[in-house]
């Protein structure tokens, strides 16, 4: 028995943009790289549903990035904070041998 095939996202990207671009006909397309009409038409039904999505997700990408930066700008800031609180509490305490 055959094994089934399997097709990168980029694949079936590049595949169903060429069938949006109505050039060739679906039997033309799946003779060129020898997949079944059918499948190319459940990857093109599959885009279509999840279209929207590119431009949803791009979005939540980019407001997680910008809280992603904040939040890393605020721990940084603690940090710094802290580290100045250490040194200085090693320094009153006489625990730094490098302070004497």
């Amino acid at each position: 028995m055959p094994r089934q095939k399997r097709y990168t996202a980029t694949f079936k990207a590049q595949v169903v943009l060429e069938m949006l671009k109505e050039e060739k006909t679906v039997a033309q397309i799946a003779a060129e790289h020898q997949i079944h009409p059918g499948q190319l038409h459940r990857w093109k039904r599959q885009a279509l549903e999840n279209f929207t999505q590119l431009f949803t997700e791009s979005e939540v990408l980019k407001q997680q990035a910008q809280t992603h930066d904040q939040e890393l700008t605020e721990l940084y800031a603690q940090i710094g904070k802290l580290t100045t609180q250490v040194e200085w509490l090693k320094k009153k305490s006489g625990l730094n041998p490098l302070a004497h």
